[in-house]
Formats: structure tokens, sequence, C-alpha cells
């Protein structure tokens, strides 16, 4: 599997796992604090062959997202689910402890965001209904969703921005959200 895009990742070993995995050239912001020009490097990849961003499920990961999102808002975004990304010794998360062909599949899902406006098919009353804001239970039921719409974890803020910005249809929002109350039943 050859990616034309370059992958934006956090360091050096997420470059090695990602070069294992697939032929990629990487981008390594080296930690959550970007630097200008590694802000400019990202720009002029996104320019020239596109970008995807592949940070760590963690909160650093989420700020470099965030930061990636706000200067180069049509990179596109590639996500793996926390226990995927844990160390074997179980001391250590990353996108570097993840295999191969969860690397693979993360990056044969990835997501383009919107650039044309267009109606919010989900409403903020959806994400109250299907119990991922303002409940007890919101935060786990956001991130088996997030898992299983391949989105990423997200806050309650954050969520309802990304459904919209990564085109998730009303109905592909309800059949996760189903998915998850049967799973609670079970």
């Amino acid at each position: 599997m050859k990616i034309q895009e370059v992958i934006v990742v956090e360091g050096k070993d997420d470059t090695v796992a990602i070069k294992r995995a697939v032929g990629a050239d990487t981008i390594e912001t080296n930690g959550s604090a970007i630097s200008n020009e590694t802000l400019r490097r990202i720009m002029h990849a996104q320019e020239k062959r596109g970008v995807i961003v592949f940070t760590d499920p963690d909160y650093p990961g989420r700020r470099i997202r965030a930061i990636i999102e706000e200067h180069v808002p049509h990179a596109k975004h590639a996500f793996l689910a926390k226990e995927k990304t844990i160390a074997k010794n179980g001391k250590g998360l990353g996108i570097e402890h993840a295999s191969d062909e969860d690397i693979r599949q993360a990056l044969e899902a990835v997501y383009t965001p919107l650039t044309a406006e267009r109606p919010v098919e989900i409403t903020l009353e959806d994400l109250i209904d299907a119990r991922l804001i303002a409940h007890p239970s919101a935060k786990a039921r956001r991130t088996e969703l997030g898992e299983a719409l391949n989105i990423g974890y997200t806050n309650g803020k954050q969520l309802h921005k990304r459904l919209h910005v990564f085109g998730i249809t009303k109905q592909q929002f309800i059949d996760a959200v189903q998915a998850l109350t049967q799973e609670d039943r079970t």
C-alpha cells in the first residue's frame, strides 16, 4: 500500500511504524508545541501532495490535531482507537505500538473534511437524546461512537463539529447509536 499524501505524526518512532506498515512520507511534529516552521512544512505538503493527520489518541495527539485543523483545514484525518495503540508491556500509548494491519486499516478509512457548506443533519438535541452529552455515561459512549465511526475520541463540544466536518450522515449516526444501545442491553 503506497500513500500519496504526507502523513503527519508526532515523532520518529511513529515514522518508523508508518514506513514499516505502508509506503509513505511523514512530517514529525516533535511534540504538541508545533513550531511555525513545522506548520509551514505541513501547509506546503498539503498544497503539493495532501496531508493525513495521524496522531496518538491522547490529549497531546488531540491538541496537535486541533492546531493543524486550524491552520490546514482541508487536511485528511486517520484515527486509531486507544486500545490498538497501547504498548505490549502496558506502559505507553501511541501509533508506534500499533500493528501494521491496524495502521493500514486506519489509513484506508481516512476522512476528508467537507469543504462545501451543507445543512447540519445531526443536532445537539440528537446528541443529548443519544446520551452522548449531558449524561453520566456520555464519555464512554462518545469513545465507542468514535471507534464505530472511525472519527476518534472527542469531547462533547468537538463531537458535533467532527460529525459535521467528516460528513457523517444522519443515518450513519443513527445506525452507530443503535449499535451502542444494543451493546448496552447485552
